[in-house]
């Protein structure tokens, strides 16, 4: 029996391209990241809100990965003396694209972020995901972030 694309009855079908640059691109590749998660979550927050929920999250991920600035989130980070060795490398850590979108109602967001970085072995990856969540707080201080970081469950 032949088949449908013999036949011509088919519609003439496209190879695409993958929307994601292949693993080791480099910076070169954040761009179509970024797009690519815009494109799979639309915004849905006030644009002051995306913007400091993404400088929050970017802020909360380098101080998890590389230990750089967990003394700005001692809720989530308690006993720094005794904390174990951050995993990688300031140098080697970059953030290559990030949303900020609401998680379930207007006062919660999750900010996903893909990264790429080195770690204390010198292997590098990227495309690394972390999703982190957030809450708003109901009065913030003068300067504050309105948004609270959610412990890791």
């Amino acid at each position: 029996m032949p088949s449908e694309a013999s036949t011509g009855s088919a519609p003439a079908r496209q190879a695409t391209a993958s929307a994601l640059p292949p693993h080791g691109e480099g910076a070169a590749g954040d761009r179509a990241i970024q797009q690519a998660l815009e494109e799979a979550w639309p915004a849905d927050l006030p644009a002051a809100d995306e913007r400091q929920l993404l400088e929050a999250g970017r802020a909360l991920l380098r101080a998890d990965a590389t230990g750089i600035g967990r003394e700005q989130w001692p809720a989530l980070f308690t006993d720094t003396a005794q904390a174990v060795a951050p995993a990688f490398a300031t140098s080697r850590f970059r953030v290559q694209a990030a949303t900020a979108r609401q998680d379930g109602g207007p006062d919660r967001a999750v900010v996903h972020l893909v990264w790429a970085g080195a770690d204390r072995g010198g292997t590098y990856t990227d495309n690394r995901i972390t999703d982190l969540h957030f809450t708003r707080t109901s009065s913030p201080k003068k300067g504050a972030s309105a948004w609270k970081p959610q412990p890791r469950t």
